[in-house]
């Protein structure tokens, strides 16, 4: 298994000010000279990790990590207004046009894939290649199979009790409004209710990512698999506004507009158990890529930090520092 780089330190950090008051944390790694690598977190309302930039070669990579709008250390902090895939896109151009880069190499996970797709698929001229893991496509029925039962709650009846527990008062679960129920309570203007709301709407996702307990593994990167208040109210209150909002798609927008971008080169990483975004999502992008390689990762979940999924991530950025 191919280990992370040795951390980092970024060489420059600042704040992109962007529309409706939000201004975007910004930190560049690595070899200025370098190839240029967007790094796009997931969520939304993630927030980049600081084992992001230990992903690639510093010596051959610029790395650039941009937290989006409210997650992260941008602010304001879980800010949701003037907050949609859209302004994500656009904010991801005024930083490649503010760093004078021509084009870069997406890398995304998860909702990160999702926006790495979408900016490729309004800007393909400006992107070399794409490496993309846990493939989410932001349809109504990627969306259901989390938050809604008969999906992953099948699969953790454990864990989705406590995830019905703030909406045991409603008919949530049974109408299939879980996610528009649980948005009201992240809007709501009891401070408590919110902040349970969103604990428990990151300990659903947090419960499900791994295929196996990351901290009986010497080989994984020692990262808590728990989100606190407050990341956790961000992710919570961002994702439910995408959601939704059908993260501010058309229906089945993604694939219908991958011509767009099925010359570029591509590597997907997926965790063949992943039950946040079933491994199906990864092989209808990569049928649609003429140039892509898939790399089903057999004992992993969702998870980038699952030894698997490091490796694999690893010769992935290897590869495209030696052929893209």
């Amino acid at each position: 298994m191919q280990p992370l780089y040795p951390a980092l330190k970024p060489y420059r950090e600042f704040f992109l000010s962007v529309t409706h008051g939000h201004s975007l944390y910004v930190g560049l790694y690595g070899n200025p000279e370098g190839v240029p690598v967007a790094v796009m977190h997931g969520g939304p309302g993630g927030g980049c990790s600081v084992f992001s930039p230990q992903f690639f070669d510093p010596n051959h990579y610029h790395i650039i990590l941009m937290d989006q709008r409210g997650a992260g250390r941008s602010v304001p902090h879980a800010g949701i207004e003037g907050n949609t895939t859209a302004d994500l896109i656009d904010d991801f151009e005024a930083l490649r046009m503010e760093l004078g880069i021509c084009e870069w190499i997406l890398f995304g996970g998860s909702w990160g894939a999702t926006l790495a797709l979408a900016y490729a698929q309004a800007h393909p001229d400006r992107v070399q290649g794409l490496i993309l893991r846990g493939i989410f496509l932001g349809r109504q029925k990627d969306i259901d199979w989390i938050f809604e039962a008969g999906g992953a709650s099948r699969m953790f009846p454990d864990y989705w009790k406590t995830f019905d527990a703030p909406l045991l008062n409603t008919n949530a679960q049974n109408s299939g409004q879980m996610v528009s129920e649980y948005y009201k309570l992240l809007c709501a203007a009891d401070e408590l209710k919110r902040f349970g709301a969103a604990k428990a709407w990151a300990g659903w996702e947090s419960s499900i990512a791994n295929l196996i307990n990351l901290a009986s593994l010497s080989a994984a990167p020692k990262q808590a698999t728990s989100v606190d208040g407050h990341d956790a109210l961000a992710l919570a209150s961002i994702e439910s506004h995408y959601f939704v909002n059908q993260c501010f798609f058309e229906p089945n927008q993604l694939l219908d507009n991958m011509h767009k971008i099925s010359h570029l080169p591509a590597i997907i990483v997926h965790g063949r158990y992943d039950m946040i975004c079933p491994s199906e999502q990864a092989f209808e992008v990569h049928e649609l890529i003429d140039k892509c390689q898939l790399h089903m990762v057999q004992d992993a979940g969702h998870s980038q930090q699952e030894p698997g999924i490091v490796d694999a991530l690893m010769k992935a950025t290897t590869h495209a520092a030696k052929y893209w």
